[in-house]
C-alpha cells in the first residue's frame, strides 16, 4: 500500500498548532482540577474540588445560579435567534426578492463586530440617562414601556440574550440560506407539478431537506452559548450584575480562576468549573451526534 506522505506533510503543522493551543491546554486544565494548593505545596485531591463545587453551599449556590442563567441564555437563542434566522433565510432565498444581497449583508454585519463594541454600544443605547432608547420610544408614543432593562434583575439576562441574538442572527440565516440554495430545482419543480407552491412548498419540501442544517445550527448554538463570556463581561463586568442575575458559567469561571476585587483567584477550583463546562458541552454534543443526528439520517433515508 502506497503511503501518501504529502498528506502527512500538509496536516502536521495544523495538528501541531491545534494540539498546542487546544488539546494541551484542555488536558492541563482537567489535570489542575484534580489538585489543590495547600500552603506552598500542590497536592493531589482527586474529585474533591468537584465535590466542593457541587456540595459546598457557598460554591453550589453560585454554580447553580450560573448554570440556570446559562440555560436561559441558550433557550432564548434557540427559541428566538434560530427560528427568525430560518424565516429570514426563507424570505431572502425567494427568487423575486429585490436587493436580497444588501439585506443579507446588513443582517450579517453585526456578526463581525467585536463583543466589546456591541456590549458598550447597547449599554449606551439602553441607558435611562443618556441613551437614545427612551427618546426613540417616546417618538412613537411608547415611552411608558421603557425601563432600565440592564439594571433590573428580572430583565437584565433576557435583554443581554436578545442583544446577542441581534448580533449573531446572521449565522443561522446564512447557513440555512446556503442549505436552501442547495436544494435541487428538480425537486421543487416536481412539487409545483403536484400543486405544492408558496408556504406549502417550504413546509413540505424545503424544511425536511434542511433539517440536518438546522441540527448543526442547534448544536453550534448550544456550544457557543455555554462558552459565552465576552458580551456579559463587556456589558455587566465580571460580577455579572445586578446581583449576579446575568452570571453565567463563563463569568463564574473567570472570577473563580483569576479572582476579582476581594475574591482571590483559585486556579484549581477554576479548572473544576471549566471541567464541568467541558462535561456539559460534551454531553450535549454526544446527545446530538448519537441521538438527533442518527434519527435525521434515518429520516433522510
Amino acid at each position: 500500500m502506497r503511503i501518501r506522505w504529502h498528506i502527512l506533510f500538509f496536516l502536521t503543522p495544523a495538528v501541531v498548532v491545534y494540539t498546542a493551543v487546544m488539546i494541551f491546554p484542555l488536558f492541563n486544565t482537567l489535570r489542575l482540577a484534580l489538585y489543590a494548593q495547600i500552603g506552598q505545596e500542590r497536592i493531589f485531591v482527586g474529585l474533591e474540588n468537584f465535590r466542593t463545587l457541587f456540595g459546598n453551599p457557598v460554591w453550589a449556590e453560585q454554580f447553580w445560579n450560573a448554570l440556570g442563567n446559562n440555560f436561559w441564555f441558550f433557550l432564548v437563542h434557540m427559541l428566538v435567534q434560530n427560528p427568525i434566522g430560518i424565516a429570514l433565510a426563507a424570505l431572502l432565498s425567494h427568487p423575486r426578492l429585490r436587493f436580497s444581497t444588501f439585506y443579507r449583508s446588513a443582517i450579517f454585519i453585526p456578526t463581525i463586530l467585536s463583543f466589546v463594541i456591541v456590549g458598550f454600544a447597547w449599554k449606551l443605547i439602553l441607558s435611562p440617562i443618556w441613551g437614545i432608547a427612551p427618546s426613540m420610544l417616546d417618538a412613537v408614543g411608547l415611552k411608558s414601556l421603557f425601563s432600565p432593562w440592564l439594571g433590573r434583575e428580572e430583565s437584565a439576562l433576557t435583554t443581554l440574550s436578545l442583544i446577542s441574538v441581534w448580533q449573531f442572527i446572521g449565522i443561522p440565516m446564512m447557513l440555512i440560506y446556503a442549505a436552501l440554495l442547495a436544494i435541487p430545482e428538480e425537486i421543487l419543480e416536481a412539487g409545483e407539478v403536484d400543486g405544492i407552491t408558496g408556504m406549502a412548498a417550504f413546509w413540505r419540501i424545503k424544511l425536511p431537506l434542511i433539517l440536518p442544517s438546522i441540527g448543526i445550527i442547534s448544536i453550534l448554538t448550544f456550544v457557543g452559548n455555554f462558552n459565552a463570556f465576552d458580551l456579559i463581561y463587556a456589558a455587566q463586568g465580571a460580577l455579572a450584575g445586578p446581583a449576579f442575575s446575568t452570571d453565567i458559567l463563563g463569568t463564574f469561571m473567570y472570577r473563580t480562576f483569576f479572582g476579582f476585587q476581594l475574591q482571590l483567584g483559585d486556579p484549581h477550583m477554576g479548572s473544576a468549573v471549566a471541567g464541568t463546562m467541558f462535561g456539559i458541552i460534551l454531553i450535549g454534543v454526544c446527545i446530538y451526534l448519537f441521538g438527533i443526528q442518527t434519527r435525521l439520517r434515518r429520516y433522510q433515508l
